[in-house]
């Protein structure tokens, strides 16, 4: 049997305190997979967890909390570079943020970048389809368009 805690409110504050908490129950908490949090702390995101007297993993609300800052920044597209570097310039407490302001200023703009593209994609696949007047595939505009009309 683990030893895990029940979540105990306090007053203003967003997290709650747990106690050995299994990578199973971290993965449902965070809706990140079993394999995913593995694979972060073999790259370094999470830190090696404390280790149970039945030698499971143990998480704390530490962990839990990190994990989802992970999951969030992931979920909107920084890689895991960016996530490593935001980790350890929040563990800088008393440096102002502007250097984060930086990393998702310029994650913005590849975003947007993105945005362009896919619009830009979207015209030209309109252009296309609206191009096509039905008939046999020996007529087919959309074939014709991507270069496969023999």
């Amino acid at each position: 049997m683990d030893a895990y805690m029940h979540p105990v409110a306090t007053t203003g504050s967003r997290t709650f305190c747990m106690a050995n908490l299994t990578i199973g129950k971290l993965a449902k908490a965070t809706g990140v997979k079993v394999e995913t949090i593995r694979y972060y702390e073999r790259a370094g995101l999470i830190a090696p967890p404390a280790r149970t007297s039945g030698n499971y993993r143990a998480y704390d609300a530490a962990d839990l909390e990190r994990l989802r800052f992970i999951r969030r920044t992931r979920d909107l597209g920084f890689t895991l570079e960016e996530v490593r570097a935001m980790l350890n310039l929040a563990a800088q407490h008393d440096q102002p943020c502007g250097t984060i302001d930086a990393i998702a200023a310029e994650h913005l703009k590849q975003v947007d970048r993105k945005i362009a593209d896919l619009e830009g994609l979207r015209r030209e696949l309109s252009t296309i389809i609206a191009s096509c007047a039905g008939g046999s595939m020996h007529d087919c505009r959309i074939l014709e368009a991507f270069g496969e009309r023999e």
